[in-house]
């Protein structure tokens, strides 16, 4: 982390893929918005849809559209079973996948969740300038993700590098 560069606050919004969770029950949303806000960004939208690709779809679609919004995070649908369609509606989006952030969840997720972790399809890209991360839909995971990860990459603070430095140059041809 380098104090020689100032902290560049990113909108970032954030949606719960869930049949059952409420802005009531879902700590995992309310995780997120709750760390973005603490790292001293600023939270642009919020909203859960059900389990439904096209929802989903639908809603990452308005928001990479939106030229306000820097980043993208969602929680929940990224497991095995046939409801879980997070990956499917969000990474066809996708100009760019970044390979390791997956790579890097699962890793640190072993040390907490041993083999179980092998049942996380989180993923993360670029769509129109924006970054997306689809987390899994437990809290934990979303701290994991968050506070070993996501905080750090989004920090333009951080050395040697991380993706904030590297918005100016998402959109060029």
């Amino acid at each position: 982390m380098s104090e020689e560069r100032g902290f560049v606050p990113l909108n970032i919004a954030i949606l719960t893929v869930s049949d059952t969770r409420t802005e009531d029950t879902d700590a995992s949303g309310r995780s997120l918005v709750e760390r973005l806000s603490g790292a001293g960004h600023r939270l642009a939208d919020k909203r859960i849809v059900p389990d439904d690709i096209y929802r989903i779809r639908a809603v990452v679609s308005e928001w990479i559209a939106s030229e306000s919004i820097q980043a993208v995070i969602t929680t929940g649908g990224t497991g095995v079973t046939g409801r879980d369609g997070t990956p499917e509606a969000v990474s066809v989006l996708f100009d760019k996948t970044l390979d390791g952030f997956g790579e890097v969840f699962r890793a640190i997720s072993y040390q907490e969740i041993k083999t179980s972790t092998i049942q996380s399809r989180a993923v993360a890209g670029v769509a129109n300038g924006t970054y997306i991360f689809c987390l899994p839909g437990s809290s934990g995971a979303c701290r994991t993700a968050w506070d070993q990860i996501i905080r750090d990459q989004l920090d333009y603070r951080t050395r040697p590098c991380n993706l904030v430095e590297l918005m100016p140059r998402l959109l060029e041809r």
